[in-house]
């Protein structure tokens, strides 16, 4: 139900609106939003769960 109403509510914005385009985002649009900061915080505490102790040095 939720997933018809969620597709109900972009269909009828669309339609009330023509001059309302799709516009694709791309494919890695979720992957260059996170900074590398970010995403090494991430990686650190997934791997952190898992039972390993992290220490990280800059590539040479």
């Amino acid at each position: 139900m939720a997933v018809g109403r969620s597709i109900l509510i972009i269909v009828w914005h669309l339609l009330s609106q023509p001059d309302i385009r799709y516009h694709d985002l791309g494919p890695g649009f979720y992957d260059t939003r996170i900074g590398p900061d970010r995403k090494k915080r991430n990686h650190v505490r997934q791997l952190e769960a898992l039972g390993y102790k992290v220490i990280l040095e800059p590539a040479a």
